[in-house]
């Protein structure tokens, strides 16, 4: 008889382990690429509180955004532009009142570590010339902010003309910082944050503030998101701690 008391409640045990795993899931954020170091340190600080630790997905903004609005399940979205929030904003997906900007950031030119380059982003500063037979590593110039960003202010210093067929086009700022780290692009535009989390690349210049649209990142609770956690880790984000954890890792106040 025993026995079988032990065996139902380990059947019972079983039937709501799946119901207390998806409890115990912190919210899914969708995060942009750029902030992988930053957003997992305050996502380990919002556990270490006591809460269940969120789920963070990485990629470039824009094809976040698409998830999102093809109906991905997530309970945050985290862009590196505005643009691909409103897009998620116009297809009504955000909860009112949670989109406010989080951070700013900077737009610098990568080499490799090794390299004793040093140029200055001005007005038709010889990037071509620096470039020679290599290639520029950008994320998409079509798509991913970190690529616009880079194409606005190459085409305001009025060197993207020069240097447009010599593009290496990648999937996020991430993956373009990667072909310079292996030496598979002499040079890149990456943000601020990106060259300081990497040691295989060294900054060679920084692009002046006024040479693109100012980098923000803005944050917002996804109106489909049910997770108990998902505004208080949102506020967690804003907060003093919060703010001071992506201070860190180089994100300048927007």
């Amino acid at each position: 008889m025993n026995r079988i008391v032990h065996l139902v409640f380990a059947l019972f045990a079983l039937l709501l382990a799946p119901a207390a795993m998806a409890q115990e899931r912190g919210p899914v954020v969708l995060a942009a690429a750029s902030l992988q170091e930053s957003l997992t340190e305050a996502a380990n600080a919002w556990a270490a509180k006591g809460h269940a630790k969120p789920v963070l997905s990485f990629a470039a903004s824009s094809a976040l955004a698409r998830q999102a609005i093809a109906g991905a399940p997530a309970d945050l979205f985290l862009s590196a532009d505005e643009e691909w929030m409103d897009a998620v904003a116009k297809a009504g997906l955000l909860r009112p009142g949670t989109r406010t900007t989080l951070l700013g950031n900077r737009l610098v030119l990568i080499a490799p570590a090794a390299s004793k380059l040093r140029l200055t982003p001005a007005r038709g500063f010889p990037l071509a010339k620096a470039l020679g037979a290599g290639r520029l590593a950008l994320a998409d110039p079509d798509a991913v902010p970190a690529g616009k960003y880079a194409k606005a202010a190459l085409a305001r210093l009025g060197v993207w003309a020069g240097v447009a067929a010599k593009v290496a086009p990648a999937e996020n700022v991430r993956a373009a910082m990667a072909l310079v780290e292996r030496g598979a692009a002499p040079l890149g535009i990456v943000y601020a944050t990106d060259a300081r989390a990497s040691k295989a690349v060294r900054v060679v210049g920084i692009f002046p503030a006024s040479s693109h649209p100012p980098i923000r990142y803005p944050v917002a609770v996804l109106k489909a998101s049910r997770h108990k956690d998902a505004a208080g880790f949102r506020a967690f984000l804003l907060s003093k701690q919060g703010r001071a954890i992506f201070a860190r890792h180089g994100f300048p106040a927007p």
